[in-house]
């Protein structure tokens, strides 16, 4: 559900095409829901045969059309319903830390290749969500603008600050990773000063 829910919270603020909703899924709902355009295409399709959007065709170039997708009735109320339900949380998957647990069996070096990659990782995540929140803050980031423009200026306020908070726990999260990979690069010299 939650590629399509990601979908339909980006049809909320406007209609989009296919391509138009798989670049504004990569600079808004990406950061927290990846998804591939072989993924974003069928989708559509199928929220579309039951009846969760509108495809209508729109002239695209000289001699061309695309699909643009309008949420309906049933869409919004699909999406409220799922906002509405609490999340299950699943077993974590954690691959670093499972490694991490198990330092002992790898080589020094490569362990500390494997958290400079970590801290590579989420210092360049940590670049883009702040830039995201940055982007939401000053209502320059598209899908937020297209919002503040459908929905009346005194839900504003609201729009903006529930989703510079949803990047402010993105940001916590790298900051938390990044800074436990470089304790890691500390206890891995702590450990060899001692052999």
């Amino acid at each position: 559900m939650s590629l399509r829910a990601a979908l339909l919270a980006l049809l909320t603020a406007e209609p989009l095409t296919g391509y138009e909703a798989a670049k504004r899924f990569d600079s808004s709902v990406g950061h927290v829901w990846n998804a591939p355009d072989s993924q974003i295409y069928p989708e559509l399709r199928r929220m579309e045969k039951e009846g969760l959007v509108d495809g209508v065709q729109v002239p695209w170039g000289p001699n061309s059309t695309k699909t643009r997708y309008y949420i309906t009735e049933d869409g919004e109320r699909a999406f409220r319903d799922w906002m509405d339900t609490p999340l299950d949380y699943g077993p974590l998957r954690d691959a670093a830390h499972m490694q991490a647990a198990y330092f002992e069996w790898a080589d020094a070096e490569r362990t500390r290749d494997h958290l400079r990659r970590h801290i590579a990782f989420y210092s360049g995540m940590l670049d883009r969500w702040r830039a995201a929140r940055e982007e939401i803050l000053d209502h320059s980031q598209r899908t937020i603008a297209a919002r503040l423009e459908k929905f009346p200026p005194e839900s504003h306020e609201r729009i903006v600050a529930y989703k510079a908070f949803a990047y402010e726990g993105l940001i916590a999260r790298g900051e938390a990773e990044a800074a436990w990979a470089r304790r890691g690069l500390e206890l891995i010299d702590s450990l060899e000063t001692e052999d």
